[in-house]
């Protein structure tokens, strides 16, 4: 008798992707939980005015300038990956999706998520009207 081969069947997909946002959702909250501890830690009781914009004040507003805060142990560079994290969280889903569907080789599928995450792939760069 050979050996029947198992494959995931979708309640072990949707629970994987199910764990899967959970994890990404407490992970994230917990970067941006110790973020803000350190900025408040390193800030020690400055009041900031914000009655008056000032973006140059905004130090990590790129992806490249939020990773190198980190190296630093920035608390608004920790809070702004976090963040980052909460937004890929969905991101990873996707992913995972795509990849489920290509090894149960339901092609409609990975064609429908490679066309959601070429959108926000579109949209988080800047989008189409810049």
């Amino acid at each position: 008798m050979a050996a029947s081969k198992e494959n995931m069947n979708d309640k072990d997909i949707q629970v994987i992707l199910g764990t899967l946002l959970r994890a990404g959702v407490i992970i994230s909250m917990t970067i941006v939980l110790i973020g803000g501890i350190i900025f408040l830690i390193h800030q020690k009781g400055v009041i900031t005015d914000y009655k008056v914009f000032k973006p140059e004040m905004a130090g990590f507003s790129s992806i490249s300038a939020i990773f190198k805060g980190l190296l630093t142990f920035h608390g608004d560079a920790i809070v702004q990956f976090g963040i980052l994290m909460l937004i890929f969280t969905p991101v990873a889903r996707i992913v995972f999706a795509i990849f489920s569907f290509l090894i149960e080789k339901d092609y409609l599928y990975v064609l429908i998520g490679l066309i959601i995450l070429s959108i926000i792939t579109i949209s988080l760069n800047g989008g189409l009207a810049h």
